[in-house]
């Protein structure tokens, strides 16, 4: 597949819920770099991100716009989500919605996702879900 077709393909499984795909279009040592955060490295790290994400929002994507060239991209989308359950160190969770402007970035390696970057402003979220 090439880059824009795995991108595509990431986006799609993510607004499907279906983490297994996603995991599928991963490479083993990926490279999960968090927003305002540290870096989670490997498939099954990216799994507990995946499952910890399914426990606490229910999230879909829009408005989205996915540049690539050669092995690296980036996508420009709009988070539609509902806070479903307490995060850690954020405020208490009842359902509130939210619409967040946000962006990723990525490096493929043999075809596969290496390093998925994503950035959006967790303060406008605060506000948001507060």
């Amino acid at each position: 597949m090439d880059t824009r077709t795995v991108i595509t393909a990431y986006f799609e499984a993510f607004n499907a819920g279906d983490a297994a795909a996603m995991l599928e279009l991963l490479a083993e040592d990926v490279e999960h770099h968090v927003n305002q955060g540290g870096i989670r490295r490997g498939k099954a790290a990216f799994a507990e991100f995946c499952a910890h994400m399914e426990r606490c929002y229910s999230e879909n994507l829009t408005d989205l716009v996915i540049f690539a060239e050669g092995d690296r991209a980036a996508a420009e989308f709009t988070v539609n989500g509902t806070y479903k359950a307490d995060d850690e160190g954020l405020p208490p969770a009842h359902g509130q919605t939210y619409r967040l402007p946000a962006g990723s970035f990525f490096a493929l390696k043999d075809g596969r996702i290496a390093r998925v970057t994503t950035y959006y402003n967790l303060e406008d979220w605060i506000a948001q879900v507060s």
